[in-house]
């Protein structure tokens, strides 16, 4: 068996002089990117209240058209509100609309959605932004949001463990 010489191919770092030359962050930049978020944090306000209205229009079409289609934009909306709660102090409402994603995962697409459990959760949500919750240890939502928690995956153990149906085609 004939032995293949080894080749060792390093690429040069070329992020490094991009970035400048030791490598290290522009402290003013940082600085401006701080300043950045927090007016962003300003905005969000209004972003926040649109997002939720969103999900609610994407949960009243899912219950009005049951499809992967109104299935898919109930995750995204929900998605959104996730990666929006934790950027912008809204802990609460990035815990429940995780629960929802896991929820409406299109990985158990094929489930019919109980209707009363994602209503819970688009009024836990409307809930904790009218309300301005933002401190994850309100007791009420925390127990809230557990309880949402608890009952997402009692459902998927519940139907993915014993009501395995087939996926349409």
């Amino acid at each position: 068996m004939a032995k293949h010489p080894i080749e060792i191919f390093m690429p040069p770092n070329l992020l490094k002089a991009k970035v400048g030359g030791n490598g290290g962050l522009d402290p003013g930049a940082v600085k401006r990117a701080e300043e950045a978020i927090e007016e962003l944090r300003e905005d969000f306000a209004g972003w926040i209240v649109e997002d939720v209205n969103r999900l609610t229009e994407t949960k009243k079409a899912y219950e009005k058209r049951i499809d992967s289609d109104t299935r898919d934009n109930l995750y995204r909306a929900a998605h959104d509100l996730r990666g929006q709660g934790t950027t912008f102090d809204f802990p609460l409402v990035a815990r429940v609309a995780s629960s929802l994603c896991k929820l409406t995962d299109d990985s158990h697409g094929w489930l019919r959605l109980p209707l009363q459990l994602i209503d819970a959760h688009v009024d836990a949500i409307r809930i904790i932004v009218r309300d301005g919750i933002k401190d994850p240890s309100n007791e009420t939502a925390a127990v809230l949001a557990g309880e949402l928690e608890r009952q997402v995956d009692t459902y998927l153990e519940k139907t993915l463990g014993t009501q395995r149906a087939p996926q349409p085609a």
